[in-house]
């Protein structure tokens, strides 16, 4: 295969760069994880695909290019993640559980359990770690003393940093003071509007399940502080790819970047790149959880859709690009998906093993496609070209498509027709039975007895199964969303 450089976007330049390991021993990457006070929507979801996507094509790459092995970081917030990223409000922990009347760790254990199911289901590889921030409170208390008489100064309600003692704040976001100002609310006492929270004191008579000693007070630490102490601690002080979805390089990000500068008295960010997904949007807007509703991967599993469809979707378009969550580019998505699992089970059933033509130059496109800033949406079609070509035996598209696999995440070498049947939540009727149902229909209809075969369409139909006759992808069934 011809090695091609990697080529990524970093959002601190707002620009395409050649991406070399700063180590070539061993690549590392830090992702901003969930915090776990509800279960993840499928736009939080969207970030993980893109990590994930990353990920795949770094362990890629790096085979070619002779570099060692990935470590990926994914923490897991579990404390000091506000109402809102502006650095004001409750803790997003700490009103789940007043809200449940529940543990806040029996919380935070929950919805942990949950977004790793959600990467399972995603067929998204798990980290080298998840972190956990309240595993890391007294490294916190560390990173904040030592910056503290230097970039902070506190106030009644905690330690602030000062905003103004480091370089070129809020480069990343690359946003006009004014207008930064409108999203943070004042605090009495800041010295700048951008100032934020290292440290939250606790204020008399408040009932905090999750407070800690600190020299400014008992209290919680400020959400920006975890990803600065744990990337530092896993990865070291500059590594290579910090990752986050696009509404953490306005705040969280340049706040997390403020203080890996103090920390090391520097002009370092702590990563060579910084790169960010976009949002997945409804026709009302952003997807998110504030207003009350949202839409989880258990969802579109309860509906019937199998969750490589949703993943499918986001490979379909540009992480940096917007992604209209719609039925109707769901449906399609799972469309698309039945072809391929289609093709590749045809391709199975007719492998003798027997290598014959050369799928390399599908392996190259492949490869092409990835190396320029992740490029899916260019590596797809060249699947579905390398999976018709009649030129190449089964067995070396096959063989070929382990490649595709391994880069896209879609398990189709191991997915089959029966497994994208998923059953929605609210069905009565079991697979098993709609199997032997359509056997009696087929024998009926072989017979003539069209008023049997009817019959039994009919039943299927109230029981909330479609039978499918006519369908140009040979699927004799499914259930009704």
């Amino acid at each position: 295969m011809t090695t091609r450089p990697l080529t990524l976007y970093d959002s601190l330049t707002r620009s395409l760069k050649p991406f070399q390991p700063t180590d070539p021993a061993n690549v590392r990457v830090y992702s901003c994880g969930p915090t776990v006070y509800n279960y993840a929507h499928i736009g939080n979801l969207r970030a993980y695909v893109f990590t994930d996507t990353l990920s795949r094509v770094l362990t890629w790459k790096a085979k070619a290019m002779g570099w060692g092995p990935l470590t990926h970081i994914i923490n897991i917030t579990d404390v000091g993640h506000l109402t809102s990223d502006a650095d004001v409000g409750d803790d997003k922990m700490e009103a789940a559980a007043r809200a449940s009347a529940t543990s806040i760790w029996d919380i935070a254990a929950h919805y942990t359990a949950a977004f790793k199911q959600n990467l399972e289901d995603l067929n998204i590889r798990a980290p080298s770690r998840f972190p956990l921030a309240t595993d890391h409170i007294a490294e916190m208390i560390d990173f904040a003393t030592d910056i503290a008489p230097r970039h902070c100064y506190q106030l009644e309600g905690g330690l602030y940093f000062d905003v103004s003692t480091v370089p070129d704040y809020g480069r990343l976001a690359r946003v006009a003071d004014d207008e930064r100002e409108g999203r943070i609310d004042p605090v009495a006492g800041k010295r700048h509007p951008q100032d934020f929270a290292i440290w939250r004191t606790s204020a008399p008579g408040e009932n905090r399940q999750m407070e800690w000693d600190s020299p400014w007070g008992r209290g919680a630490p400020g959400w920006h502080l975890e990803c600065s102490v744990m990337s530092r601690k896993y990865l070291g002080a500059s590594f290579d790819i910090h990752t986050g979805g696009i509404d953490h390089r306005e705040i969280h990000h340049p706040n997390e970047i403020a203080q890996n500068q103090a920390h090391c008295e520097c002009a370092d960010t702590g990563a060579a790149f910084w790169m960010h997904n976009n949002f997945l949007v409804e026709r009302s807007g952003k997807m998110s959880k504030s207003g009350g509703g949202f839409t989880t991967l258990r969802s579109l599993v309860d509906l019937g859709v199998h969750p490589l469809a949703y993943r499918l979707m986001c490979l379909s378009a540009h992480y940096r690009s917007e992604l209209e969550f719609s039925g109707e580019n769901l449906a399609a998505a799972l469309t698309r998906l039945k072809r391929l699992v289609m093709a590749t089970q045809a391709l199975r059933a007719r492998s003798d093993g027997t290598e014959t033509g050369d799928a390399s130059p599908y392996v190259e496109a492949l490869d092409a496609a990835v190396s320029d800033d992740l490029n899916t949406p260019r590596a797809l079609p060249v699947l579905d070209e390398m999976l018709a070509d009649k030129k190449l035996s089964a067995a070396t598209r096959l063989k070929a498509l382990e490649s595709f696999d391994d880069v896209l995440g879609l398990a189709l070498s191991d997915l089959t027709r029966e497994a994208l049947r998923v059953r929605p939540a609210q069905a009565t009727i079991t697979s098993a039975e709609i199997e032997a149902r359509l056997a009696e229909r087929r024998e009926a209809r072989a017979a003539k007895d069209f008023a049997r075969s009817d019959a039994i369409r009919d039943e299927l139909a109230t029981a909330g199964v479609e039978v499918m006759d006519g369908d140009p992808l040979g699927w004799d069934w499914k259930l009704a969303l």
